[in-house]
């Protein structure tokens, strides 16, 4: 390759500059205790961020108490998590990666059974002790599906107190030395839940008309913004397509406001609002959601980051070349390979493949390399192109 691949180029957004633009995307453990994180958590997100990773976001921790989907979810409610987050992040930037975070509020999807554990709402726990006041709240008293617990409908004179409690989580997140958050605006949780007409029949100025539902998601967006500093970028995570009435077009309106209302980025997911069954075709092939982060970034202006079984080094370039996104994340595959970001460095030729990782680990591996052993590396398969070639 001719010219330094886009995917190892360096990103400035606002005030922070991410050496690369790999993402390591948010993937929860459900592994906190009362809502504490554990060596898990550092040990997890800390792989990702020694291979290499320009930004390394921490899963969905929730704003609220009642916000919290299963027993191991993490929160941000309290200042008593703000030392155990703040060691993650600390951890994270002292192995050259950007520190982030995502804050959540599960909605009407509360009180679930881990997924490993059958998924589905959650039998009474006796060790619990707050069971009672778990209070799963939604906009509308619909359920997620057959079985699932019916949430309250949040009153109106309420709002203002939820919507706040994402305030609190950002500044607190602020004070843990996280170099940006992002907003859970996806998978039928309690921001989509009010944007979805599937789960919205609200009747006040929260409901009905596509202005009112999207209300919720930009007050929250508003008041984030206030209690997160000026120079560190602001992301939402959006299910650009739900299959349940909630789609691109919408999408697109909502991106344009919430870009004046200081959001950067728009990390482009589908799904999540509802447990019936949508059309999954889709998901059986590489980069699905891929065009949906272009469609958002053509047609609301603003950079987003596509994700969803981007799996090779080669084809999260040919998305940034394309210029259907700004930013590529990256999931699951990193739990198959942390050093995902050094092994794809080196399968598109960057020269300093082992410069963005502790020397720890670079140093030797470079020494490997430069005294020409003549064999790849374990994960020896180069991209697409050659996994089309076995495949004929």
């Amino acid at each position: 390759m001719s010219e330094a691949p886009l995917l190892f180029s360096p990103m400035q957004i606002r005030g922070l500059t991410l050496k690369n633009r790999v993402v390591v995307a948010p993937m929860h453990q459900y592994s906190g205790e009362a809502g504490f994180v554990t060596d898990w958590h550092l040990v997890n997100v800390g792989r990702f961020a020694a291979g290499g990773a320009g930004l390394v976001i921490v899963e969905s921790t929730k704003v609220e108490r009642r916000g919290c989907g299963t027993l191991g979810d993490l929160g941000l409610w309290d200042d008593k998590f703000i030392p155990g987050l703040s060691r993650i992040a600390s951890f994270i930037k002292s192995n050259g990666a950007a520190a982030g975070l995502q804050l959540g509020h599960t909605g009407r999807k509360g009180k679930s059974k881990r997924p490993w554990e059958g998924d589905g709402p959650l039998s009474r726990v006796p060790e619990v002790a707050d069971w009672d006041d778990w209070d799963i709240i939604g906009p509308s008293a619909i359920p997620y599906g057959e079985g699932w617990t019916t949430p309250r409908e949040l009153r109106r004179d309420e709002i203002p107190e939820a919507v706040a409690a994402w305030g609190r989580a950002a500044a607190r997140a602020h004070a843990c030395g996280f170099d940006m958050i992002e907003l859970h605006g996806a998978h039928g949780y309690l921001i989509h839940s009010f944007l979805s007409p599937e789960s919205n029949r609200r009747t006040d100025e929260y409901g009905g008309s596509l202005a009112n539902r999207m209300r919720f998601a930009l007050e929250v967006a508003e008041c984030v913004r206030q209690h997160w500093p000026a120079e560190k970028p602001l992301f939402m995570r959006l299910s650009i397509e739900d299959d349940a009435g909630w789609g691109p077009t919408e999408n697109v309106a909502l991106a344009k406001e919430l870009k004046t209302r200081g959001v950067d980025v728009i990390d482009c997911s589908t799904g999540g609002t509802t447990s019936k069954v949508p059309n999954f075709a889709r998901l059986t092939r590489y980069g699905y959601q891929v065009p949906y982060a272009e469609q958002i970034k053509r047609e609301a202006d603003i950079m987003t980051m596509a994700v969803g079984l981007i799996i090779h080094g080669d084809q999260a370039e040919d998305i940034l070349q394309k210029g259907q996104a700004d930013l590529v994340a990256v999931g699951r595959e990193f739990l198959n390979n942390p050093n995902w970001a050094m092994d794809a460095a080196e399968k598109l030729g960057v020269a300093s493949r082992y410069a963005d990782v502790p020397a720890q680990a670079g140093y030797w591996l470079a020494k490997r390399a430069s005294r020409g052993f003549g064999c790849n590396p374990s994960t020896y398969q180069r991209g697409l192109a050659e996994e089309g070639a076995s495949r004929g």
